[in-house]
């Protein structure tokens, strides 16, 4: 591994997981490693492998124990490391597009970002559009990806009083990241606008729209076209 990799760290999760550490810093960079590891895991364990969980500089390496000895599997892990190169460039998904309705009845937000930047409310739209942003992490709630990094000209700190309910759609900022809620739930993020895309369904293969490692794009839409892709235009309740 090269030096930007730092030196990967195995450590042991419980009786059939192994956690790899790759990075000690949070960055869009280490990606290509982290979804090469899980490629890697995918190939190397098999059927031994139950579950690869990654995150933002880890892989959680979920293995049955009746397969594999724990020695065994941190044997596998350990041997893959030594060899493990970045994915390049051609494996990288397509990038997908989110369409936005950016608009303060739906992100209350904005006017706090057109203060916070001194912009007009376009230019703060366009500097959130302009960006391909890298899904680190999924959590929170299903279908819930942490995606960086924002231009940190538009990072926002949470709210200090964190709304009980926010609607399903809502695309939103913390700090130097973004993401858009699956489904109502309370959260502490600064609202920016709504997008009409299912994040999560049930019914779909992997269920979550959107996956760790994968490129996205927010894309700046009309109320109309926003109404026509199936989006509910009801506007936030005040730190509801």
């Amino acid at each position: 591994m090269t030096a930007t990799a730092r030196m990967p760290r195995i450590e042991q999760a419980g009786i059939d997981a192994w956690l790899v550490r790759l990075f000690s810093d949070i960055d869009e960079s280490n990606m290509p490693w982290l979804t090469a590891l899980v490629r890697r895991c995918e190939e190397d364990f098999g059927a031994a492998l139950i579950d690869l969980v990654p995150s933002y500089t880890t892989v959680l390496v979920h293995y049955d124990p009746l397969i594999l000895s724990a020695g065994e599997a941190r044997a596998r892990l350990v041997a893959l490391l030594e060899t493990l190169s970045p994915d390049s460039g051609e494996a990288v998904q397509d990038i997908k597009e989110l369409p936005v309705w950016y608009d303060p009845s739906v992100g209350p937000e904005l006017e706090r970002l057109e203060r916070h930047t001194g912009w007009e409310r376009d230019k703060v739209i366009e500097l959130h559009c302009e960006h391909v942003y890298r899904v680190f992490a999924l959590g929170f709630a299903p279908g819930f990806a942490f995606m960086g990094s924002v231009d940190e000209r538009l990072a926002l700190p949470r709210l200090e009083t964190p709304r009980r309910r926010v609607p399903q759609g809502s695309v939103a900022i913390a700090g130097r990241q973004t993401s858009a809620y699956p489904t109502m739930s309370p959260g502490g993020w600064n609202l920016v606008g709504r997008t009409p895309a299912k994040l999560f369904d049930r019914q779909r293969k992997g269920f979550s729209l959107l996956q760790v490692g994968d490129q996205v794009r927010f894309v700046s839409v009309t109320r109309q076209e926003f109404e026509r892709l199936g989006g509910e235009v009801t506007p936030v309740e005040a730190r509801s």
